[in-house]
């Protein structure tokens, strides 16, 4: 008689909190360009550290509407991995897509970045703010009609002339760059699993700056 009622006590909670945690998901979009023009410049990184993700966790873009996907999951959460195939500056459509398709909350999109105004390899994540003139955020601004999201700046550095910050910024990493490439991403991809499992605010204390 006791160990049913040791055994309905033991069941009851983990129904009910079955019924009031489902899997969390989150979207983790990585902005750049199409095409082979723009594989490994700076401005692309957002795409390089999902492809690098991808590659590691031997997981596979496929085409899908608006952009290329794949699926993580990892402890009960579920990452929905995007490369948008609009352009840079017409990445809100696609952002927007997918978080009503998978009726994903706000709270837990990701945008990855690059930055000129951090070192290279730097990151920074940050719950809001402007666009601080990148016009893949100015247009996710405008199709989510809010600022209020999350995004992760991975840092580009801004070692260039004046006058050159376009051919700079949509050039190809340098050879010194390249090299260190594989430590900072491999960082990347820890703070975007940390997002999904400790949430944004601890992912913050543990990452940025680094």
């Amino acid at each position: 008689m006791f160990s049913w009622f040791r055994k309905l006590f033991n069941l009851t909670p983990n129904r009910i909190l079955s019924e009031e945690d489902p899997m969390k998901k989150f979207l983790i979009v990585g902005l750049g360009n199409i095409g082979p023009k723009y594989e490994n410049t700076r401005h692309n990184v957002g795409f390089s550290l999902l492809d690098f993700f991808a590659e590691k966790e031997s997981l596979s873009f496929e085409p899908g509407k608006l952009g290329a996907i794949t699926k993580y999951t990892l402890k009960g959460r579920s990452f929905l991995l995007l490369k948008p195939s609009t352009f840079m500056n017409l990445s809100g459509k696609a952002v927007r897509y997918w978080l009503e398709k998978e009726k994903i909350p706000i709270e837990n999109l990701l945008v990855i970045t690059d930055d000129i105004n951090l070192p290279f390899g730097t990151i920074r994540i940050k719950t809001k703010g402007s666009d601080g003139g990148h016009n893949g955020l100015k247009d996710i601004h405008y199709h989510l009609n809010t600022t209020n999201y999350n995004r992760f700046r991975f840092g580009i550095s801004d070692t260039f002339s004046i006058g050159s910050q376009v051919n700079y910024v949509l050039g190809n990493w340098s050879e010194d760059e390249i090299s260190k490439l594989p430590e900072r991403f491999k960082l990347g991809v820890e703070a975007i699993k940390s997002f999904g499992l400790a949430g944004i605010s601890n992912t913050m204390n543990i990452f940025n700056g680094k």
